[in-house]
């Protein structure tokens, strides 16, 4: 069995003219709040993207100066109006593209398909109630549940191969949770129902053979280019809200989402897609908020497709598990992340990292900048053993097992200029001993928490120039190596410091001579 210590510098100073510790509050002094982010502040332009890697240049999309509005077409409020909207989709887009219009008023449909270049716009004042009918989902598409290809009902509003195409006003969408969609909605894990030996065209999970189905998400375009999504609002999804998968180049701005209460309602979820902008959206979920994920086990690994290039900004978390999540879906990589100025006000997590040993892949180069939370919960955790209801044994710390392709990992990650005004740990890390979380960096942060640090495998973790302040008095490491607090500033006693899982060196931590 491998063993590991962890160093971590303490120097103690007891009187008032200790070298400067701590953050430099000049870097967070415009750190924004949550009034300063979100749906209701979006501006009209998009800024230009400054990111610690390539990002392309986005803009709004255009589309030819026609446009069909669904009342001219008989529709009612009292009918199912699919084929209507459908018709009219088909119809303009044929003809070269141009703009289906949801005038203001409550209509109902089911299933939804964009064909390139069309503007589905919603305005001012319309409402639209998605079917609880099966039926009205079918036939299956082609689509991912939980990063796995099959053939399912997909979404409300889906796409497959199609480009320069938009949903956008300020229209109020209400989703199927509920009769026939919410009964039938699956209960066990997902490996359980697919037959993964098939290939994606025959695994057919319709609704017609099963007494369950896989709910559709909410907004899922798959295999396209150029997505842009702005300004409605989502509520009552019954599965995931707005995932693009396999897609290039999207834009979502403006979106608010309400999933409360409902246990698979992720926010945002970018699923193996690329150059992709995220900005002034507003969520609070039954689940997690922004999600980076990108294929799950031997079938993520078969496609190989990351989620790369994303840049998240100017948003707002309010209630979801995590704030902003990568995971635990990582077979394809989860690389290039940048995430800043944005607020998570109310959510479990604050910065969230999942994968499992069985998930493949992994994250790397992911950058946190300019983030203020508000938690109910740890401010940054790492989880990437699982449970043993998804994974069996392999949630289990030990043995330590051989690394193999379906071992994943996450390295190389930058979290700087943090406010934490309410939190439990600071940092809680659940990694794995054969795979541990690498190169981690936490600069910058003035944190409030009930709790101090717990480690379990982790090796090359800096954190410096932080202020925590806490009663705790436990710095708790397993598996760590290289793990140094530099200019690190506590409130607790330097006595009452306690680190009971390894040998511990000391070499960097400051304590408040008010507190001594």
């Amino acid at each position: 069995m491998r063993t590991f210590f962890a160093l971590i510098s303490i120097s103690l100073f007891f009187n008032c003219k200790q070298p400067s510790v701590g953050p430099d509050y000049s870097k967070l002094e415009t750190i924004p709040t949550k009034e300063q982010v979100g749906h209701l502040v979006l501006p009209d332009t998009i800024a230009s993207v400054v990111a610690p890697f390539s990002m392309p240049t986005f803009e709004k999309p255009t589309f030819p100066n026609r446009s069909t509005n669904i009342k001219d077409r008989h529709a009612k409020e009292t009918d199912l109006i699919t084929d209507i909207i459908q018709n009219a989709i088909d119809e303009l887009s044929a003809l070269g593209g141009g703009t289906v219009i949801i005038p203001k008023g409550t209509w109902k449909t089911g299933r939804i398909s964009l064909k390139s270049n069309i503007n589905l716009h919603f305005e001012d004042g319309a409402i639209i109630k998605f079917s609880t009918d099966v039926k009205d989902y079918q036939p299956a598409v082609f689509t991912r549940v939980e990063s796995l290809e099959v053939m399912s009902l997909a979404a409300c509003i889906y796409a497959n191969n199609q480009e320069n195409i938009a949903i956008t006003g300020k229209g109020r969408l209400i989703g199927p949770y509920g009769g026939e969609i919410k009964e039938r909605s699956y209960m066990t894990p997902i490996e359980s129902l697919v037959d993964l030996t098939k290939p994606a065209e025959e695994r057919i999970h319709d609704g017609t053979k099963e007494d369950w189905i896989f709910p559709p998400k909410f907004i899922s375009p798959i295999n396209c280019k150029k997505v842009y999504i702005e300004g409605v609002s989502l509520e009552n999804t019954s599965f995931w809200n707005i995932v693009p998968v396999y897609c290039d180049h999207v834009i979502i701005r403006g979106v608010s989402v309400n999933s409360v209460g409902i246990p698979r309602g992720d926010g945002i979820d970018i699923e193996s897609s690329k150059n992709v902008l995220i900005e002034y959206c507003t969520l609070s979920t039954g689940d997690d908020a922004f999600t980076m994920k990108s294929g799950r086990g031997e079938d993520g690994l078969n496609v190989n497709r990351a989620t790369e290039n994303v840049v998240v900004r100017h948003c707002l978390a309010l209630k979801g598990h995590g704030g902003i999540t990568c995971g635990s879906e990582t077979a394809g990589i989860i690389r290039n992340l940048y995430v800043h100025d944005c607020v998570f006000d109310g959510t479990g997590v604050g910065i969230r990292f999942k994968t499992r040993r069985p998930r493949g892949g992994g994250g790397e180069n992911l950058h946190y900048n300019r983030i203020r939370m508000n938690l109910e919960a740890t401010c940054i955790k790492w989880d990437m053993l699982g449970t043993p209801a998804y994974v069996g044994e392999l949630a289990n710390r030990l043995p330590i097992r051989e690394v193999n392709s379906l071992t994943p990992f996450y390295r190389n990650i930058i979290i700087s200029n943090i406010i934490i005004e309410n939190g439990t740990h600071f940092l809680k890390v659940y990694g794995i001993p054969e795979s541990p979380l690498t190169n981690l960096t936490i600069d910058n942060v003035d944190a409030n928490c009930s709790n101090l640090i717990f480690i379990n495998d982790a090796k090359n973790v800096s954190i410096k120039n932080t202020s925590i302040k806490t009663q705790d008095t436990i710095i708790d490491v397993l598996g760590g190596e290289n793990i140094r607090l530099d200019h690190v500033l506590l409130n607790t006693k330097p006595s009452a410091l306690t680190t009971p899982n390894e040998t511990i060196e000391t070499t960097g931590i400051h304590f408040r001579d008010g507190d001594l």
